[in-house]
């Protein structure tokens, strides 16, 4: 299934990625609160969402579909404890950072060298219909401003000290998303976590449907022809159980939690005026603004 959240943080399954349209299947969840602050709905849906999938079926085929173009879509994810970021996970990645930081900041970070976690704030989290906003301070002080297009994984069932052999059942699904980063010294989570800075969407693809994690092809366009990301996650240094797996041992995993699995390389600035268009194959695509 292909879970999206559209007007007043409405429960969709999308049809025919996305050609079919948007079929709304609020009705058949136990309970909902469109006030992103008290939806703890979402959070019991991606806990208990093998229980809850029948009724979402039935309520997907009753209909109708609404169009895409006729609904605004939100991010596919609401008011998840944490955001955890995976640092240094392409080999390709930790070299071109060397020289962005040698470039940006005069020397090489030490943290830029080893597969690590990070914590980003759920607040910076904007959806498929919303513009990447630069903050008017970095602009002034003349920092470079990057994209980083990144798979991001959903929790479902959460749970601490998760084994690796079953991390992938705890995931509810997969969905796109961008890191998008301040160059500077200052800390990495504060330079990840302006307000729009963590765009996700356009809707959850579920584990069973996404297929396998180790496949997916990622890509960004910067402008309409400027290509500059294109890899596989096979590429990843850590999988994403072995990520799952890692994180849970540190922190407890809560359903609806998120977690961006790492920067591809071919990260590079953007201003405002910019188009962004990030795609991963099988889980759809969204084309972002940059603005002031």
């Amino acid at each position: 299934m292909k879970l999206a959240l559209f007007g007043e943080n409405r429960l969709g399954v999308v049809t025919d990625d996305g050609a079919g349209g948007v079929v709304d299947v609020t009705a058949a969840l136990p309970a909902h609160d469109p006030d992103p602050v008290t939806a703890g709905w979402w959070r019991a849906l991606c806990r208990d969402f093998p229980a809850l999938r029948p009724d979402l079926e039935a309520a997907a085929k009753a209909g109708p579909a609404l169009p895409l173009d006729g609904v605004r879509l939100g991010a596919p994810v609401l008011n998840p404890s944490k955001i955890i970021a995976c640092a240094c996970n392409y080999r390709d990645h930790v070299t071109e950072m060397h020289d962005v930081q040698q470039r940006t900041l005069g020397h090489i970070e030490s943290w830029m060298m080893d597969f690590d976690v990070f914590l980003k704030a759920p607040s910076s989290i904007s959806g498929p219909a919303d513009d990447i906003v630069l903050p008017a301070e970095v602009v002034a002080a003349g920092q470079e401003i990057h994209h980083e297009s990144e798979l991001v994984i959903v929790i479902g069932s959460g749970g601490r000290d998760i084994p690796e052999d079953t991390a992938l059942d705890h995931v509810l699904g997969y969905t796109v998303g961008l890191d998008i980063t301040v160059r500077s010294a200052a800390d990495r989570s504060r330079r990840k976590s302006y307000d729009t800075f963590s765009p996700i969407g356009p809707w959850v693809t579920t584990a069973d449907e996404a297929g396998d994690p180790a496949d997916f092809q990622i890509d960004l366009v910067r402008n309409g022809d400027d290509h500059r990301q294109h890899v596989n996650t096979r590429d990843f240094i850590t999988p994403v159980p072995a990520i799952v797996s890692y994180a849970s041992r540190m922190m407890t995993l809560l359903p609806g939690d998120v977690i961006f699995t790492g920067a591809p390389p071919g990260v590079g600035p953007i201003q405002a005026g910019d188009s962004l268009e990030t795609r991963i194959s099988r889980l759809g695509s969204m084309t972002l603004r940059v603005v002031r």
